[in-house]
């Protein structure tokens, strides 16, 4: 009589190469996914500065929609992903204060769109300051964008509104640090 295991065991090595197989293809069908995810749907970034404090903290990690404004408008509020206008290799990150049409004024640091004074609950007092600019009229295809710590940024009040073109994509989402996780708001 035989032993039991050697047809086992022949059995075994058998099974092993088609499992590697299924799992290699399963492995190149996940990264297949996760590339078109990365590439067209959402794209991890690393917010670098303190501009958007205390909603987003330097060296936080977002997921930025890239898509999504393929489908619907840019409003006011959102916080958006740009390249920088006066050197389009850097990006950004702001709040959309205004849109095409509306028109912006600042008065020692009180923000102002169609005549009516912003209500800002995500600058802080301690992050406000007392800079003014003239009464701009944002134009067709353009956005005016602040950040958050308003002493500490480089926005809209530096260089102007923002072309749509360098916009690409809308913050929505932090995943690190684990206590930051959650929605950009």
């Amino acid at each position: 009589m035989e032993p039991v295991a050697q047809p086992f065991a022949s059995n075994r090595r058998t099974r092993s190469a088609p499992s590697l197989l299924v799992w290699g293809r399963d492995l190149v069908v996940s990264l297949v996914i996760s590339a078109f995810i990365i590439v067209f749907l959402y794209q991890p970034v690393k917010v670098e500065g303190t501009s958007m404090l205390p909603g987003l903290d330097d060296q936080e990690r977002i997921f930025i929609n890239k898509f999504v404004y393929n489908f619907e408008p840019i409003e006011r509020g959102d916080v958006v992903v740009f390249r920088y206008p006066r050197d389009p290799s850097k990006s950004y990150i702001k709040r959309v204060i205004a849109v095409p049409g509306d028109r912006v004024r600042i008065d020692e640091g009180a923000v102002s769109v169609n005549g009516h004074r912003l209500l800002e609950p995500y600058v802080p007092a301690d992050f406000a300051d007392d800079r003014s600019v003239d009464e701009t009229i944002v134009p067709r295809g353009a956005y005016f964008l602040l950040g958050d710590h308003r002493s500490s940024s480089s926005d809209s009040r530096d260089f102007g509104p923002v072309s749509r073109r360098y916009i690409y994509g809308k913050a929505v989402f932090g995943y690190w640090p684990v206590d930051r996780m959650g929605t950009v708001k």
